[in-house]
């Protein structure tokens, strides 16, 4: 049942979707196989239908959510780029991305936008300092249009964490600026779970030249200074983030707030692990209701 394995998934998200949108997110060999699954859960009254949306426990209210929550995510989406591109002017940021709800055309007033960053190996925790430094002293510290919780650098490309939640996240990836094809090239695992989408978009914006502040900036750290630099920004984040969510398991603090190197994350809900538990315990709910087999995934 590749079908409700995907619905299942958004369900956690409360966000219905077309029969197109299922075979996409979904490891069906052609849209007839989802298309035959969707009328037998249909007439089994596993699954709900409304407005060209596809939906489960009979939350209709989830389509009018969907619809408005897409008309919202048009009206920021050219506020979020112009964000992304200031974003790739910082020193050392490769490349830029919108992920989170607003990369899968959702956002509501409530709603963060969330950027994906890639920067120069050996200067990440210089290029990140430098973001939140913006962000506390211009923007006072507000996420709305400034969430930048995912940092990689050139050198770790590759998403350690391969999971549903994971691939969904890159898949949907929207690449505002910089080049993403190394990227996109250590990351082919993601067909695994999803090999209907398609993978390796080009960037929507192109920045040809960085501000001469910027090359300023990149020479002065270019040196020892910066080497000194990279190692403090990153010991003192460590030590701040093992007190501030030190209740936080290790287990949980090693993959939400991992920081290393060549990876930041500050994610401290864990909404990766939060996800995967919560579709897991749907999987077993929708088992015994209905006597429905689903492999579980992991984290």
């Amino acid at each position: 049942m590749k079908s409700l394995k995907t619905l299942l998934y958004f369900s956690i998200f409360k966000y219905p979707l077309s029969a197109e949108e299922i075979y996409l997110f979904s490891a069906a060999s052609d849209e007839s196989e989802i298309k035959s699954e969707l009328e037998y859960l249909k007439k089994k009254g596993v699954i709900s239908y409304d407005n060209s949306y596809y939906f489960l426990d009979g939350n209709s209210q989830s389509v009018s959510r969907r619809i408005e929550g897409n008309k919202m995510a048009k009206s920021v989406m050219e506020k979020a780029i112009k964000k992304g591109v200031l974003i790739a002017k910082f020193p050392y940021v490769k490349a830029v991305g919108i992920s989170g709800a607003l990369s899968k055309n959702y956002h509501d007033k409530d709603g963060d936008v969330d950027f994906f960053v890639i920067t120069k190996s050996e200067r990440l925790w210089v290029a990140r300092t430098l973001l939140m430094i913006y962000k506390k002293i211009f923007l006072f510290n507000s996420r709305k249009f400034f969430c930048v919780n995912y940092f990689i650098a050139e050198n770790s490309l590759e998403i350690s964490e391969k999971n549903i939640f994971t691939a969904t996240e890159l898949l949907t990836l929207i690449p505002v600026s910089g080049d993403f094809t190394n990227f996109y090239n250590q990351n082919q695992w993601v067909s695994n779970f999803l090999p209907n989408l398609e993978i390796g978009k080009s960037s929507i914006k192109s920045l040809k030249n960085k501000p001469l502040i910027t090359n300023f900036v990149e020479l002065i750290l270019n040196t020892k200074i910066g080497n000194g630099l990279e190692d403090l920004f990153l010991k003192m984040t460590v030590k701040k983030w093992n007190t501030k969510f030190k209740t936080l398991p290790k287990n949980d603090f090693d993959i939400a707030m991992k920081s290393t190197d060549g990876v930041s994350k500050h994610h401290p809900r864990n909404f990766q692990k939060k996800v995967i538990d919560k579709l897991n315990k749907r999987y077993n709910e929708f088992q015994s209701k209905y006597n429905i087999e689903l492999e579980k995934e992991h984290a």
